[in-house]
């Protein structure tokens, strides 16, 4: 919970009810959920699909992604029939509003692999073929504004997010308005693109990927997730993002940092340890107080929680209750 000691493991009355709130199955008791829903992607799809430093298995794929695509086709069927009675009710033409996921998680703990995958997978189920997929990232604040406030290292904090912005993003996409802008964030610059959009139109689902998704701020009249009609937190243990975010950087060394417009280019040459010990620090000051502070307190806020073993692999999913 925010604010609360980490060292202190017994879970308090709040986390009892969250937990009993939830419906719980183990990897082979959801992976029996698919039923006969049929496997669409192919390793050639899966393999580009895969994140920077991340394993993603044809079983996972099946085990995981085929059971929550069923459950979520679904949702969406049920939320039209939901619109259509609406519409009737208020004498209107029925309209269809874009079915809208939120996806909650740790800096390097898959989201954006995960994102990908069913976007990918829900795009091929035939009442629903229009599938967009948007991250927070697009709506920092450009590193120019950060630097005038003292923000870059507080970079994904709720702080260095352009709400309002995020807000009327989400608040035009779910009134069906025909062209939604938003803008683009690059990883290799590490700053938004200046004059770049990724045009958003009237997609039957949008998923909205990003860190702060779940979040909530005191007095505000409007949060991301009153948009949300589904929304999944990516679980892991902290130790275990954390050697994942090391991973990362070792690699996003040898590559991404090798590019001359690279952020992160004055890391390139660093021997292995030292590039460790950078991503130790980077991890330790930045990313892992966020997820304590800002990430970690929302699990409870999704509905549905995915929890990763050390190898990636999802181990236990959690359900609530409707």
């Amino acid at each position: 919970m925010k604010g609360r000691p980490m060292n202190d493991l017994a879970p308090t009355a709040e986390e009892r009810a969250g937990l009993a709130a939830y419906r719980r199955f183990s990897r082979p008791e959801w992976a029996a959920l698919r039923a006969n829903t049929p496997l669409s992607l192919s390793t050639r799809d899966i393999d580009s699909l895969r994140g920077v430093a991340e394993e993603l298995s044809l079983s996972e794929v099946v085990d995981i992604f085929l059971p929550l695509s069923r459950l979520l086709n679904l949702q969406v069927a049920a939320a039209r029939g939901l619109g259509v009675v609406q519409d009737t009710f208020l004498g209107r033409p029925a309209a269809l509003p874009p079915y809208i996921i939120g996806i909650a998680g740790s800096v390097a703990v898959g989201k954006s692999t995960f994102a990908r995958v069913l976007q990918a997978i829900l795009a091929r189920w035939p009442d629903h073929p229009k599938v967009a997929l948007i991250t927070t990232d697009g709506f920092l604040y450009p590193t120019a504004v950060l630097e005038s406030r003292g923000l870059m290292q507080r970079k994904g904090f709720p702080e260095s997010y352009d709400l309002r912005r995020m807000i009327s993003f989400l608040a035009a996409v779910k009134a069906g308005e025909p062209e939604v802008p938003a803008p683009v964030y690059s990883h290799l610059t590490y700053d938004i693109v200046p004059g770049k959009t990724q045009v958003v139109r009237r997609p039957d689902i949008l998923i909205f990927e990003g860190l702060n998704v779940l979040q909530h701020s005191a007095g505000a009249p409007l949060l991301a997730s009153d948009f949300f009609d589904f929304s999944v937190y990516v679980d892991a243990e902290e130790a275990h993002i954390a050697e994942w975010y090391r991973q990362r950087f070792l690699l996003l060394q040898r590559t991404a940092f090798q590019q001359p417009e690279s952020y992160f280019r004055r890391y390139k040459d660093l021997p292995r340890e030292e590039a460790l010990s950078v991503a130790t620090r980077i991890w330790e000051q930045i990313n892992l107080p966020n997820l304590r502070e800002n990430i970690q307190y929302t699990r409870e806020r999704a509905r549905l929680v995915l929890r990763k073993g050390a190898d990636h692999r999802v181990q236990e999913i959690r359900l609530r209750r409707m």
